[in-house]
C-alpha cells in the first residue's frame, strides 16, 4: 500500500510513555496541533510500571524531616557518580551536552519541579526514601541523603495529568492519536526533518505490556512542521543489549530478567542515525542486580527489582560476602561489576523473618498496591510485608528458607543445582556479621551505615530494622532469596542540545528534529554518566519532555 501524506497539525510526536505526553502537553498549551503516534496499543510505556520515584533536591518533604540537603550536595553526588570522562568540555565531546544536561537537571529537581508538579495536581508521598544510598566509604557513589520522593499513585499517578489533559485535547480535536502506528522512517527533505512514514500494525486487544503483534496491515506518512522523538530505549532488546555491552564489564550474561516489556526495542535509535542523529554512550546502561522472576509475568522472562534494606547480607554464587561497598541499595554498577566478574548469573541475598518484613520491597506499581490506589488506609495497614512480596515468597522460583543455616543453604542448593553452596561457608559469613553487633556494629562498614540510615525518621520508621544477629530466635526463619541480573535502561542514546534538538554528526541541529527521554539519554544522550542516582530516569522524562515541547512550539510559532 503506497502511504498518502497528510498535515493536519504542526508537531507530531513519536511515542506515547511520559516523555511524549509531557511534550504532547507543551505543545498543546502552547497552541500548537499535535498528532501522537504510538505503536502500542496503550499509552503510558515504561513509566505504568515504575515506582513513580522522583529525584529532587532540598525538598519540602526533605526539609519537614530535616534531611539537610542542598545544591551543591546534589551536585557532588551526581558528578562524582557520573565520572563524565568523554570530553566534556569540547563542545564535540560524548560528555559535552550530557552534563550540561545534568546541570540543567540538578537546577529543575531543585527548584522549579515539585512546584510544577503540584500545580498539574500530582502529591508525593511525605516520607522520602533513601535510593542508591552513597557515603558508606570515602569517594563511594550514591545519594548522601534520602532524595527518592515517591509519586502518591507510583507511575499511574504520575501519568494521569498528562494523561487527562492529552484526552481531552483529543475529544476538542486540537490532538489526533494513532495507535498501532509504528514509525520506521523519519522524513528529510532540503536538509530538515519533514515528517515520518511508518507502519500500520494489526489493531491488538493484548493487555498492557504483553507481547502486540508486528502484522503490518499498511503504510502511512504525515507531515508537520517539527518532529520529537520520544520512543525509549533498549532495554527490552536482548540483541541490541549484547551488542552495545561494555567491553569493561567483560561479557555480556548469558540470561538477563526483562524488567521492561518487549516493546522498548530501541528501533527509533536507529531510524534517528539513519536521518543522520548522532548516537553516543549506548555502551552505557543501567542494568540491576537484584533481579526476581514474575511468578506472574507479564511480558516474556518477566523481572522485577527487589529494592533491599541495609541489614541483609549479600552473598555471591559461591556463599562468600560481596566486598564493600557492595552493600543492599548501595553502589548498583559496582555490585554488578562484582556478580559478573565471578562469571555468575545469580547472587543470594540473606536475612530472616524480621528484615524481610521491615526492609524488603518490590519495585514497581503492581507490587504497591496501596500507593497504586492512593488509599492512605491501605498505607496505614501495612504491617509487615504487603501482600505482593509475601505471593513472590510463597509462589515465586527465588525464595529458599530454613530454620537452621543447614536447613537454609539445603533449600538455596535445590534451586541452584549447578553451583551448589557450602553450609560452613555461609555459617562463617553470618558469624561474622554477627559477632560485630555487642560493639553497635561501627567495625562493620555495612552495619555502621545502617546504624546512620536509623538516623532519618522515614527509615527508621519504615525501611531499617534494628541491628540483631541473623540468627536471633525471635526473627526466624532464614531466608534467602536468589538475585538475577535484570535488565532496565538506556544511558545513552540520541545527543540533543540545551533546546532538545537533535544533533547531526557533524555536532550541528538538525532542523525540525528534537528528542526527549531515554531515547535521548534522557538528555544530550547520557546526562547520567555511569550511574544514575535513581528518581531521574521519571525526572528526566519530565523535564526533557517538558524543554523539547516547549523549544518546539516556539520554532513553530
Amino acid at each position: 500500500m503506497t502511504p498518502t501524506a497528510r498535515e493536519h497539525q504542526d508537531a507530531i510526536v513519536v511515542g506515547g510513555g511520559l516523555s511524549g505526553l509531557v511534550a504532547s502537553c507543551e505543545l498543546l498549551q502552547a497552541g500548537c496541533r499535535v498528532l501522537l503516534l504510538e505503536q502500542e496499543p496503550h499509552l503510558g510505556g515504561q513509566a505504568y510500571w515504575s515506582f513513580g520515584g522522583l529525584f529532587l533536591v532540598n525538598s519540602n518533604e526533605q526539609r519537614r524531616l530535616r534531611i539537610r540537603d542542598s545544591l551543591e550536595l546534589a551536585r557532588e553526588d551526581w558528578m562524582a557518580a557520573s565520572a563524565f570522562d568523554r570530553d566534556p568540555e569540547l563542545p564535540m565531546g560524548d560528555d559535552h551536552f550530557a552534563r550540561l544536561w545534568a546541570d540543567s537537571y540538578l537546577e529543575f529537581a531543585a527548584t522549579e519541579m515539585r512546584g510544577w508538579l503540584r500545580q498539574l495536581g500530582i502529591r508525593l508521598f511525605p516520607l522520602p526514601a533513601w535510593a542508591e544510598r552513597g557515603g558508606a566509604l570515602p569517594g563511594g557513589h550514591g545519594n548522601r541523603v534520602p532524595r527518592f520522593h515517591i509519586t502518591w499513585g507510583t507511575g499511574p499517578g504520575l501519568l494521569d495529568p498528562f494523561l487527562r489533559r492529552v484526552r481531552e485535547a483529543e475529544r476538542e480535536g486540537r490532538l489526533r492519536l494513532l495507535l498501532r502506528h509504528r514509525v520506521d522512517q523519519l522524513v528529510v527533505e532540503g536538509g530538515r526533518v519533514r515528517g515520518v512514514e511508518g507502519s500500520v500494525l494489526e489493531p491488538s486487544r493484548v493487555g498492557r505490556g504483553e507481547a502486540s503483534s508486528r502484522t503490518e496491515v499498511g503504510s502511512f506518512s504525515h507531515r508537520a512542521q517539527v518532529v520529537l522523538v520520544c520512543s525509549g530505549g533498549i532495554g527490552g532488546n536482548r540483541e541490541l543489549i549484547r551488542e552495545n555491552w561494555p567491553d569493561r564489564l567483560g561479557r555480556p550474561p548469558l540470561e538477563m530478567l526483562q524488567g521492561v516489556p518487549a516493546h522498548v526495542d530501541g528501533r527509533m535509535l536507529q531510524v534517528g542515525r539513519r536521518a543522520g542523529a548522532r548516537l553516543v554512550n549506548l555502551d552505557r546502561m543501567w542494568h540491576y542486580p537484584e533481579g526476581i522472576a514474575n511468578w506472574a509475568p507479564v511480558w516474556p522472562g518477566h523481572g522485577v527489582r527487589v529494592l533491599a534494606g541495609p541489614s541483609s547480607l549479600w552473598l555471591d554464587h559461591k556463599g562468600g560476602r560481596l566486598a564493600a561497598p557492595c552493600f543492599p541499595g548501595f553502589d548498583n554498577l559496582l555490585a554488578l561489576e562484582r556478580v559478573l566478574a565471578e562469571g555468575a548469573q545469580h547472587s543470594w541475598l540473606l536475612l530472616n523473618e524480621r528484615i524481610f518484613r521491615r526492609e524488603l520491597a518490590l519495585s514497581g506499581s503492581e507490587q504497591n498496591p496501596d500507593l497504586t490506589a492512593q488509599s492512605w488506609p491501605q498505607v496505614l495497614r501495612r504491617r509487615g510485608a504487603p501482600l505482593p512480596l509475601r505471593q513472590f515468597r510463597e509462589l515465586g522460583q527465588d525464595f529458599a528458607e530454613g530454620s537452621t543455616v543447614q536447613e537454609l543453604v539445603a533449600a538455596m542448593n535445590r534451586l541452584t543445582p549447578e553451583s551448589p553452596l557450602d553450609p560452613a561457608r555461609v555459617a562463617e559469613e553470618i558469624r561474622l556479621r554477627d559477632r560485630r553487633l555487642p560493639g553497635g556494629g561501627w567495625a562493620d562498614p555495612q552495619l555502621a551505615a545502617a546504624q546512620d540510615a536509623r538516623r532519618y525518621l522515614g527509615e527508621r520508621l519504615l525501611r531499617v530494622a534494628p541491628l540483631l544477629p541473623l540468627l536471633d530466635p525471635s526473627s526466624l526463619p532464614l531466608i534467602a532469596v536468589r538475585l538475577r541480573l535484570l535488565s532496565r535502561k538506556t544511558l545513552g542514546g540520541l545527543q540533543t542540545d540545551l533546546h532538545s534538538r537533535v544533533l547531526g554528526e557533524d555536532g550541528s541541529p538538525i532542523p525540525g528534529l528534537y528528542a526527549a527521554g531515554e531515547v535521548a539519554g534522557f538528555g544530550g544522550g547520557g546526562m547520567h554518566g555511569y550511574r544514575s542516582l535513581e528518581g531521574t530516569f521519571l525526572g528526566g522524562c519530565l523535564l526533557t519532555g517538558k524543554v523539547a515541547g516547549r523549544e518546539a512550539a516556539r520554532e513553530i510559532s
